[in-house]
């Protein structure tokens, strides 16, 4: 935890505990012969699937959890998933060090994961327009992470061969993500080399 929070921490960002980056995924999908109005999302206006993934800074998708359904806002995700039992186990340390997560504002900030601040009529502190500002940067060397998967395998995102009803999606996407992480033990990645986190040989992360 604080090999990740020492690589983010210089470059620059406001959080010195953050060892890892949460985001959603919405992978479209061909729309089904019967109606799943479940898998419609308003927001995308389109047929999906979303998993949602947990990245470090050596580029390596640690925790990915899904399909749900298209409509399912990140929130609810988060809150089906029990990530957040799951970052009581790793993340809390008996000495009373705790590491977070870094979200957008989609997500419920609590003592585990942090948010940037939401945008207001007002407009923000001065100190929190800092601290926007500082883990946007980072945010955008991490999304290189996540669509580094449809790079490498762009069949998941090629929508008219994401049949729901005829094929395993999820076992193609979640085999496109371990594929991805070996390849990035192997070459690295551009978040890794942006953190300057070296990534855990192959032989170790299998």
């Amino acid at each position: 935890m604080e090999f990740y929070a020492d690589a983010v921490r210089r470059k620059g960002a406001a959080i010195p505990n953050c060892w890892g980056f949460i985001d959603g995924t919405a992978g479209a999908i061909c729309r089904p012969s019967i109606p799943l109005e479940e898998y419609y999302s308003g927001h995308k206006r389109m047929h999906c699937v979303k998993y949602q993934s947990v990245l470090c800074p050596d580029g390596m998708i640690v925790n990915l959890k899904g399909p749900y359904v298209g409509r399912r806002h990140d929130a609810g995700i988060y809150r089906e998933s029990q990530l957040y039992a799951e970052l009581q186990e790793v993340a809390v340390f008996p000495d009373g060090r705790k590491y977070v997560l870094y979200g957008d504002q989609a997500y419920p900030l609590s003592d585990l994961l942090m948010c940037p601040y939401p945008t207001r009529q007002e407009g923000l502190l001065e100190h929190q327009q800092e601290f926007n500002n500082s883990m946007k940067v980072i945010r955008t060397a991490v999304e290189w992470g996540f669509q580094k998967i449809v790079t490498q395998f762009a069949f998941v995102d090629f929508k008219k061969n994401q049949k729901l009803l005829l094929q395993d999606i999820e076992a193609l996407y979640k085999v496109s993500v371990l594929s991805t992480n070996c390849h990035t033990t192997l070459y690295g990645s551009q978040t890794s080399q942006f953190f300057d986190a070296l990534p855990p040989t192959l032989e170790c992360y299998l």
